[in-house]
């Protein structure tokens, strides 16, 4: 018996998938091969452990798929070490945690304020609830990592972990200068590249796999995969400092790794999802792939350049990857009802604080955007103009509900008849 109810939701978000404009950063459109497999009998099996070492039989198929997703998540990024079994790109974070460190250990992290994420410290997470966490942010004058300010509270809090990444940061991170700073202090150094992992891994960014000890990422949002999380490491950098891994060996760091995610943090992987993340791995090691993250980040730079010209304010003055940081109070709108006024118009976008936000993280005083879904639906840059049009005339419209439903239908008429995936 169909779920009438259920499916005739799914539809309903269909319908505002394909008319709306999505622009929240952390979002894309997988293709139709990624959502078969997500989708598949995969779902059925159960399989505790790694490939070839289960505590289930029948495991000897989707130890193949799960096999073949390490060794291609490992030649897209030139790792030499994987494990593809996290959930999300939380749980890769926290078992990089509980691999590496005690409770109670000092962290330093980027300030989910300043743009950073919340397993990088916030004291409502598990990452500031267990562990001492200190923060860096961006420098007040460029809106950019401030790394002096970074190397002063590495120096005199010594923590075992110093983390970089971000969830709202547009520009590429000086990773040879962190690690630099990490020896010296004898800290281990993550990257959590959940937004530009795309970008990295076509080469369009610096590649943190060259200088950190781990490298973690989610796989959906410019990966264009399904929703979950990945961990690498390259044999090339080694651990001199022993924190709990023995010989500071590749394969000894890895089996703690691979502790710390089963039975560590999580039970029994998701092989359907496992298969799909082989799938995604494998689209982006293509050249449609790579044409398609120059294309992203190519939208992003005019969307950014033409929003200023607007007099938006973009933090640290435009952006390097997919997407942008915007500082509303020039236009004296707040980032929650920013995200309202541009619902109204199916233009979809987070509401997210600034550094050195006046509001509080329920009102901020920003909004965050990406190009990322928006290209793979097939926006080109001679349609951006009109996109950043819609967006200001909504904004600058917000009471005028006559102006705001032909913008509406602009955009309806615009999008419709866009495939969700283009590439």
């Amino acid at each position: 018996m169909r779920d009438k109810e259920i499916f005739a939701l799914i539809e309903e978000e269909k319908t505002r998938q394909t008319t709306g404009i999505e622009l929240i950063a952390s979002e894309n459109y997988a293709s139709p091969e990624v959502i078969s497999a997500m989708g598949s009998i995969l779902t059925n099996k159960y399989a505790e452990g790694l490939p070839g070492k289960r505590y289930y039989g029948g495991c000897e198929v989707v130890d193949k798929i799960e096999q073949l997703a390490i060794d291609r998540l490992c030649k897209l990024f030139g790792a030499t070490w994987a494990n593809v079994q996290p959930h999300s790109g939380a749980q890769a974070n926290a078992a990089v945690f509980l691999a590496c460190l005690n409770a109670g250990d000092k962290i330093l992290g980027f300030d989910l304020s300043h743009g950073g994420h919340l397993t990088h410290g916030s004291p409502v997470n598990f990452s500031g609830k267990l562990y001492e966490a200190h923060f860096y942010g961006v420098n007040k004058e460029t809106g950019r990592i401030d790394y002096d300010q970074l190397e002063k509270i590495a120096k005199k809090e010594r923590p075992k972990l110093i983390i970089c990444g971000a969830s709202a940061y547009s520009r590429d991170w000086d990773y040879q200068r962190i690690r630099k700073i990490a020896n010296e202090v004898e800290a281990l150094v993550l990257a959590d590249i959940s937004h530009p992992a795309g970008m990295i891994a076509t080469k369009l960014l610096n590649d943190p796999l060259d200088f950190c000890h781990i490298v973690t990422t989610t796989t959906h949002k410019t990966l264009r995969g399904p929703r979950g999380g990945v961990i690498m490491m390259r044999d090339n950098i080694k651990n001199p400092f022993g924190l709990r891994w023995k010989n500071g060996n590749l394969k000894s760091m890895g089996a703690l790794l691979d502790a710390a995610v089963f039975p560590g943090i999580q039970g029994g992987p998701l092989e359907r999802v496992i298969g799909a993340k082989a799938v995604a791995f494998n689209e982006a090691m293509s050249t449609q792939y790579s044409d398609y993250m120059k294309r992203v980040k190519s939208n992003a730079k005019i969307m950014s350049e033409l929003l200023i010209e607007k007099g938006y304010d973009i933090i640290s003055g435009g952006t390097d990857n997919h997407c942008m940081l915007i500082d509303l109070r020039s236009k004296n709108i707040n980032g929650k009802d920013a995200e309202e006024i541009l619902g109204k118009v199916d233009i979809t976008v987070n509401k997210n604080m600034v550094p050195f936000d006046t509001e509080s993280p329920f009102v901020t005083s920003g909004i965050r955007i990406g190009t990322a879904a928006i290209t793979s639906r097939g926006i080109h840059s001679e349609m951006i103009p009109q996109i950043v049009s819609m967006i200001d005339r909504s904004l600058m419209n917000s009471t005028n509900e006559k102006s705001l439903s032909d913008i509406k239908s602009e955009i309806h008429e615009t999008m419709s008849p866009l495939p969700l995936f283009q590439w």
